[in-house]
């Protein structure tokens, strides 16, 4: 199982270096969750950090690193779970002309997010996971 963890600081105190040292010491926390990747992501305008263990099920590759970025640059995605649905899922933003680079659940969800909207992608996953976007 993954391990997913960020914060959010509105206050804009954080500089985006520090929130990477942060974002990146709770990550090592979480290593007994995910020992295969590790990754963080950070927008210091925002005050957003969010940090990723891996535990590689569905693609073994370096495509499923996260947190992802979706095509468009627009959304960031950690995640865990399981999506029993993603090749229906896959097939269906194929159709809508949505590009991919791998074949993980992640992007599936990340690139059903930036086609479909949040709420509609939530309602079309069958399956558990822990999502943070």
């Amino acid at each position: 199982m993954c391990g997913l963890t960020g914060f959010f600081d509105p206050s804009g105190n954080c500089s985006e270096k520090d929130m990477a040292t942060i974002v990146k010491k709770m990550a090592t926390t979480l290593r007994h969750r995910g020992p295969d990747d590790d990754g963080i992501w950070c927008d210091g305008d925002a005050g957003i950090a969010i940090g990723h263990r891996r535990l590689a099920i569905i693609d073994l590759s370096s495509q499923g690193h996260q947190p992802m970025v979706s095509g468009n640059g627009e959304w960031v995605i950690a995640y865990n779970g399981e999506v029993y649905n993603f090749p229906e899922l896959h097939a269906d933003l194929v159709k809508a002309g949505i590009p991919f680079k791998g074949r993980s659940d992640t992007e599936v969800i990340l690139e059903g997010c930036a086609h479909w909207g949040i709420a509609e992608t939530i309602n079309r996953l069958v399956g558990m996971f822990a999502i943070a976007l």
